[in-house]
């Protein structure tokens, strides 16, 4: 199946959530050439339509769709409550074993939030008009064969933070080798210095990373 042929057969499709939601996860896998949930495991151990799952709040419930380590996915009818289902795999999440990206789809939609640790939660959406396009063909492909492409970049405060606690560990070092504590402060600002020179321009690119090596 081609992009065009799902998105004509979804266009004008008319169905029920349960009657559209296996059906249409199956074409997108067709369509981006993945293996389906009963090809590619036929026990249903990592990738599987109707995923039990104990919710956070309380009881049970299903998963529409599970792919271990990849996503847990949540359908809706057309023109339903997408944030309703985003709640659904939240409840689901711990018991889904926290799955990289947590996907929610009407047909007319799929959005693709991420649930990476340490990072804040991202969300993308394709639609049924433009799924066809290379950039949503390459999202898509994403969710089911690499979601470490969705990973969102850390923000800066967080980069911020782990240079400085790597810089304190390397002057703790340093200290604990007998160095002076003045001279190793000295030197080290003359490292991050050159780091910043590089990165903005007033240094070569590459000269002092290649000297360091």
């Amino acid at each position: 199946m081609n992009p065009s042929e799902l998105v004509g057969k979804w266009r004008r499709a008319d169905l029920r959530e349960r009657q559209a939601a296996q059906e249409h996860f199956l074409d997108l896998c067709r369509m981006l050439g993945h293996p389906t949930p009963a090809e590619m495991d036929p026990r249903g151990e990592r990738f599987c339509f109707e995923r039990g799952a104990g919710k956070t709040s309380g009881g049970d419930g299903w998963a529409d769709v599970w792919k271990q380590g990849f996503f847990g996915w949540e359908y809706k009818g057309k023109h339903k409550d997408l944030a309703a289902a985003y709640r659904q795999l939240l409840d689901y999440r711990e018991a889904l074993e926290s799955p990289p990206l947590l996907v929610v789809s009407d047909i007319e939609r799929i959005e693709v939030h991420t649930n990476f640790t340490n990072t804040a939660p991202a969300v993308q959406t394709v639609t049924l008009d433009d799924l066809a396009s290379p950039e949503s063909i390459r999202l898509l492909r994403a969710v089911f064969f690499d979601p470490e492409r969705l990973r969102p970049a850390a923000p800066r405060i967080h980069i911020t933070e782990q240079a400085a606690r790597k810089v304190g560990e390397i002057a703790t070092a340093m200290r604990g080798r007998g160095v002076d504590p003045h001279r190793a402060a000295r030197f080290l600002d003359r490292i991050v210095f050159c780091m910043f020179a590089e990165d903005v321009g007033l240094l070569p690119k590459g000269i002092f990373t290649s000297a360091l090596g």
